[in-house]
């Protein structure tokens, strides 16, 4: 039976705020044909079949593939992992991977909600999504239903009482989340990649990465360089940075885009706080402090926190077509006390019952767990992060980070500054990102980086091409809103171009900022 209860802040907001992953596999897939080991999953065939789900389109067929829990003991277990597809209209070339982001957005409820946006690529193509391991109906990863989201505290004076309540709850997402939360991380993900790709019957791997799904096409280009076919990265990410400065430069950039917000909002009739900026801004700060103090209550009688409206607030940011439904959304609040509009931007109403202790078959949407998607996204980052303070440098360190983060955004730098701590006292993510990851001997990929995205700034693009060799060719989308190919037609038409004919704009290329409609 569903449940429901809303999701706090940190459940759904900062892109590195609260699980953990373990340990990869101790040993790293190179290019090359698998080892006999893994034969059996390379030799597979996928069935496909009309897709089961409310939130399934009905040109989509859904279909699984097997994995191994753990590369590096093949007959340790196995993973299915969900698939679905659009079948291409004309004559397919083959498949074309689509990873939407995050880490820990599910795959085919996303491309449910947004087949019209790939029309012209399944004229060539079969376009194919997935749940990655751990997320979605692929062996779901969970803190368990009370914990209340999965927000690391950074409140108040002691610091040490903090980590000790951060070591509690990994102790608890393990319990939760089965046999799959220690087999976590992109590099495990990547190999799963390549067992999509022989399994759909492609020599190389044609794909289309958004934020995150940017590591994840670039941990593949450096573990299967020459099973590379056309790739395109939209939002990159880095790949070098410590979760810690990415919260920096999120904190940063989620208030540029709050501040272009405001100045759009004061100019309208209906904007809930006035007709000042300055203004508007000092009053978005208070709104979140009231309601962290005394939280509204949901339809379903959940507290609603200045966290939890930090949440939507971040996530509506991503595009300038959702400014006007915020606007609507906020002035539901304020005058209202109503925050139903803000969580439907932070999806802050769907909480299931948690799932059993995972691993085998695939999971039935009904019993995804409501914390699954911040689990994961914590499960992955963890896992791809080598960093781990003691608790004497965090303790030593903390006011100084604190005074930091909310220099960089008085809203979004207080709840940042978990990705300082979310990874206390798990063991070492690999070091595969950081020192593998560079110079790859691929065919050409397009990089899109867009200057006014609040989520992977233009300069991540630029460091990532770098680091990635000749290989990589950049897009300069000077337009706003996180990724180019879902606002910007010319960023689709430049995208689009590569994925059916191999085109690359000379130099890369340049799109100018959109104008509205």
């Amino acid at each position: 039976m569903r449940r429901r209860r809303a999701l706090t802040t940190a459940a759904a907001t900062t892109a590195a705020l609260a699980l953990w992953g373990t340990a990869l596999p101790s040993a790293v897939a190179t290019d090359g044909d698998p080892d006999r080991a893994l034969s059996r999953f390379y030799h597979q065939k996928i069935s496909w079949s009309a897709c089961e789900g409310e939130d399934m389109a009905k040109d989509m067929e859904c279909g699984k593939v097997t994995v191994p829990l753990d590369y590096a003991h093949p007959s340790a277990g196995t993973l299915d992992l969900a698939l679905a597809r659009l079948p291409a209209t004309g004559r397919p070339q083959g498949s074309l991977l689509l990873n939407f982001g995050g880490p820990g957005q599910p795959g085919l409820p996303q491309l449910a909600a947004s087949q019209g946006a790939f029309s012209d690529l399944t004229t060539s193509y079969d376009v194919v999504t997935f749940d990655p391991r751990g997320v979605g109906r692929s062996s779901p990863v969970s803190c368990g239903e009370d914990t209340d989201g999965v927000g690391v505290p950074v409140g108040g004076s002691d610091p040490r009482a903090a980590l000790a309540q951060i070591r509690k709850l990994a102790e608890q997402c393990a319990r939760h989340s089965g046999p799959v939360l220690p087999h976590m991380g992109t590099v495990n993900v990547s190999r799963d990649l390549d067992v999509m790709r022989q399994a759909l019957g492609d020599k190389k791997l044609n794909y289309l990465g958004f934020s995150y799904g940017t590591r994840l096409g670039a941990v593949y280009a450096a573990q299967f360089p020459t099973k590379v076919g056309r790739m395109a990265l939209d939002g990159v990410d880095t790949l070098t940075e410590p979760l810690a400065e990415q919260g920096l430069t999120a904190a940063r950039g989620q208030q540029a885009a709050l501040d272009d917000f405001l100045d759009w909002c004061v100019k309208n009739s209906s904007c809930p706080f006035g007709h000042d900026a300055h203004a508007a801004r000092q009053q978005v700060v208070r709104l979140v402090d009231s309601l962290d103090e005394n939280p509204v209550r949901t339809a379903l009688g959940a507290p609603f926190s200045g966290q939890d409206l930090v949440t939507g607030i971040g996530q509506a940011l991503f595009s300038k077509s959702l400014w006007p439904a915020l606007e609507q959304a906020l002035d539901q609040l304020v005058k209202e006390h109503d925050p139903s509009g803000i969580m439907r931007f932070s999806g802050g109403g769907v909480a299931l019952p948690p799932a059993a202790a995972t691993g085998g078959g695939l999971v039935d949407p009904a019993d995804v767990p409501d914390d699954n998607l911040p689990a994961a996204l914590m499960a992955v980052n963890c896992a791809d992060d080598p960093d781990r303070p003691s608790a004497d440098r965090l303790v030593k360190d903390i006011d100084r980070l604190r005074g930091a983060y909310e220099k960089a955004s008085p809203v979004f730098g207080p709840h940042r500054l978990s990705q300082v701590l979310m990874c206390y006292g798990r063991p070492r993510g690999t070091e595969f990102i950081r020192t593998k990851v560079k110079d790859v001997h691929t065919a050409k990929m397009l990089l899109v980086g867009t200057r006014g995205d609040p989520a992977t700034p233009y300069r991540w693009t630029q460091e990532t091409a770098k680091r990635l060799g000749p290989s990589a060719v950049v897009l300069d989308n000077r337009g706003e809103g996180h990724t180019g190919y879902p606002a910007s037609a010319c960023v689709h038409a430049k995208v689009n171009a590569f994925l059916l004919d191999g085109t690359l704009p000379s130099g890369g290329g340049t799109c100018g900022p959109e104008r509205p409609s």
